[in-house]
């Protein structure tokens, strides 16, 4: 039996209609895939690079290459995460712990070379001084005019150390990323946000708390080791007096227990739970109580007394 003309004309518009919307949808098919196969970089992952960028030029590739390494463990996270999922949690968790761990080793990287220069220079100060005074015995008859230039040569070196002390100064400065420097008649005072440090109610060092004391720590080993140190923990005034002291003291003292863990003499550093005393905000709003919760770093002046006034 033959097909009637009507079925032959239905058969050919079939494929003469296939033939003309493949091509386009496939080009259609295309154009998705290709426009879902990028997504552009998150705020939080274009910072993480740029800290490494900046980490990975510094003084940190040489000096504190495993902070360096650390970092780059983290942002190769963010930079898997983002390829398996744009914009994810995981991809903001671990593009700012690249960030942070990145500026962490930059800081750390500029105190060592800090440091390392103010060991030259101090050893440098100390041969100059030997000579200087040797020669000074051998040239008690020689001419002022050779005493003079002996002079000048002592000077010098003065103020080469007075350079590299004040590279050290800078480095301190560094910490302003995690806390807050002020110079006060006791001395020098590094000032870190309880929240940050514990847990609401807790004395347990947070693991950014760690990260954050470790700077400190750096810094401190650099200080000259007739300045004491004073570690003083603070509260809000909300809850009983008696658990704000005790609370403070704790935390104090796990701060001061960490800083000596990363080197700081303990002879030289001892703590102190102020409670609710000498606040530097009003307790009434909750920011203002924020900002009492505090633990306070007292690097005291050289020949002071490391135990802080009473308040």
């Amino acid at each position: 039996m033959k097909p009637d003309r009507r079925s032959m004309e239905d058969a050919v518009k079939s494929r003469f209609h296939f033939s003309l919307t493949t091509p386009a949808l496939a080009l259609c098919t295309l154009a998705a895939a290709s426009a879902c196969g990028s997504s552009a970089p998150t705020r939080e992952l274009v910072d993480a690079r740029r800290a490494y960028n900046i980490a990975e030029v510094s003084p940190a590739a040489k000096l504190t290459p495993d902070e360096l390494l650390s970092a780059r463990q983290a942002l190769n996270r963010a930079e898997q995460a983002h390829e398996e999922d744009p914009g994810s949690e995981e991809e903001a968790h671990f593009a700012y712990l690249a960030q942070r761990k990145a500026e962490i080793a930059t800081a750390g990287g500029e105190t060592a070379a800090a440091k390392q220069s103010l060991v030259k220079s101090d050893e440098s100060y100390r041969e100059n001084l030997e000579r200087a005074a040797a020669g000074n015995q051998a040239q008690l008859k020689s001419s002022q005019q050779d005493l003079q230039t002996a002079r000048a040569d002592l000077d010098k070196e003065r103020t080469a150390r007075a350079a590299a002390e004040a590279r050290v100064s800078e480095a301190l400065k560094s910490l302003a990323q995690v806390a807050s420097v002020n110079e006060e008649k006791r001395g020098t005072v590094i000032t870190l946000s309880g929240s940050v440090l514990f847990p609401s109610g807790n004395d347990q060092l947070s693991p950014i708390a760690r990260q954050s004391l470790d700077r400190v720590a750096s810094v401190l080993t650099d200080q000259p080791p007739e300045k004491p140190i004073t570690v003083e923990g603070y509260t809000d005034s909300r809850g009983a007096d008696n658990f704000n002291q005790q609370l403070s003291q704790r935390r104090a003292d796990a701060v001061r227990g960490y800083l000596v863990s990363r080197g700081v003499q303990s002879e030289r550093i001892q703590a102190a739970g102020r409670g609710e005393a000498s606040p530097i905000a009003t307790n009434d709003t909750p920011d203002g109580r924020a900002s009492n919760r505090r633990v306070e770093i007292v690097i005291g002046n050289s020949g002071s007394s490391s135990t802080p006034p009473q308040p």
